[in-house]
């Protein structure tokens, strides 16, 4: 919707109302560029473009990984379908047709990859792959400084604040396989605490990552997910990470990962994990510096679909090299 036709990284263009198009990608992007349930700094919905232009290596739709050896774009056959029509002043439209391209994909058999926008599409990412794999069947693995999981937002039931609450009422996403990871700052109030206890939620504060370490924490998270799960969703807010590392985003809140920290931890997710779907959120260019946002954001999504496509590999049996790492080791 926002600056010009391109897609991620170079990879073929396909088109969500033409199946064949896509029929061979094992994952697929598609922008959504919504910033309508931001509650301070807008600018999100120029994010999709950012995630798929900023990189100083040719737009040539190929990406090999250093330490797992493999290119995920080659080997996933990965397309982009470019971006739903996602209107400020229409949310719950917007929505709606985000839900249904999300669900369109996965039940192409792809991985869809959806590119923020803010995070009120958390709500239609997770539900679209749970009309799919199956409702309650999937597990969260959501990245964030903040719970998202609010009752309203300035009185509406929709916005950037509330989407986990939304899919946990909505039975797409069981509250006791919802884990959140890099919580810190000064929400939520102890009202809202006090439901995600009640629905079992589990948060990973970043005292707790501090004191135990990030590695035990997600190998905690990934238990959990994926006990009585068929699939996991990963959702990640750029805010988790430090706004040092990561100015570019409209609710900054110090003291968060690193982006060594974040990406470490998302390559492993997609390795040792069933993902069905992922979403990078709340990139806002006009409040970046030297793009040094948009690049995170962009390595996130490979490291993804490079440990997808590890995964893959190893589960056919000719999996490619693994870096000595800690993280993907587990321990």
């Amino acid at each position: 919707m926002y600056g010009p036709d391109a897609t991620f990284a170079g990879v073929p263009s396909g088109d969500l109302d033409e199946p064949e198009s896509y029929a061979g990608a094992a994952a697929v992007v598609v922008g959504a560029p919504f910033d309508g349930g931001t509650s301070h700094r807008p600018g999100c919905r120029f994010g999709p473009q950012a995630i798929r232009l900023t990189d100083y290596l040719p737009q040539d739709g190929r990406r090999p990984h250093l330490a797992l050896g493999v290119d995920p774009l080659v080997e996933l056959g990965v397309v982009d379908v470019g971006d739903v029509e996602m209107l400020s002043g229409e949310i719950e439209a917007s929505l709606e047709r985000l839900e249904h391209a999300v669900e369109r994909i996965a039940r192409s058999g792809s991985v869809p990859v959806v590119l923020g926008g803010d995070h009120t599409i958390a709500l239609p990412d997770v539900t679209g792959v749970a009309r799919h794999v199956g409702w309650g069947r999937v597990g969260v693995i959501h990245f964030d400084a903040h719970a998202d999981a609010a009752d309203t937002q300035f009185g509406s039931m929709y916005g950037h604040g509330t989407p986990m609450r939304r899919l946990i009422e909505s039975g797409a996403a069981r509250g006791d396989r919802f884990l959140q990871i890099g919580l810190r700052g000064y929400w939520p109030d102890p009202e809202t605490l006090a439901w995600m206890a009640s629905v079992g939620m589990r948060s990973f504060e970043m005292t707790e990552i501090e004191g135990r370490g990030l590695s035990a924490c997600l190998t905690e998270a990934f238990a959990i997910a994926t006990d009585d799960c068929d699939a996991v969703f990963l959702s990640i807010d750029i805010d988790v990470v430090d706004p040092g590392f990561a100015p570019g985003t409209g609710t900054p809140e110090p003291g968060g990962f690193s982006s060594r920290q974040l990406l470490d931890a998302v390559r492993r997710a997609a390795v040792e994990l069933p993902v069905a779907g992922i979403d990078v959120v709340e990139v806002s260019p006009p409040y970046d510096h030297a793009e040094v946002t948009a690049y995170l954001a962009n390595r996130v999504v490979l490291e993804a679909l490079s440990g997808i496509a590890w995964r893959r590999r190893a589960r056919s049996g000719t999996p490619g090299r693994r870096a000595e790492d800690p993280l993907l080791e587990g321990r």
